[in-house]
């Protein structure tokens, strides 16, 4: 799963220090930097959300969602389906 336009941007997209990525707008928990991997997209890649209620979708196409922050709604990016890792399904 990966953000096509995650808070922070392209200053996160090589930053893999251990950590946690929250909403800009509200704190809620939103990432691991356990679940971050390398992608070719100019934004941080993850293959999952801390908790399952982290981030809410909305679908927008057979292979993406519109996600927004679980708690205030903020828009993050989208979900890609079939396009992270080998061992993930999708791409936050």
């Amino acid at each position: 799963m990966s953000f096509c336009r995650f808070v922070g941007g392209e200053v996160y997209k090589d930053h893999f220090k251990p950590g946690m990525y929250v909403c800009s707008q509200c704190n809620h928990p939103l990432f691991s930097s356990r679940s971050k991997f390398a992608h070719s997209s100019p934004w941080p890649a993850f293959t999952d959300t801390i908790r399952e209620d982290s981030v809410t979708k909305m679908m927008e196409s057979l292979t993406a969602f519109k996600v927004l922050c679980g708690k205030c709604g903020n828009g993050l990016g989208h979900e890609f389906v079939n396009d992270g890792p080998e061992d993930a399904v999708s791409r936050f």
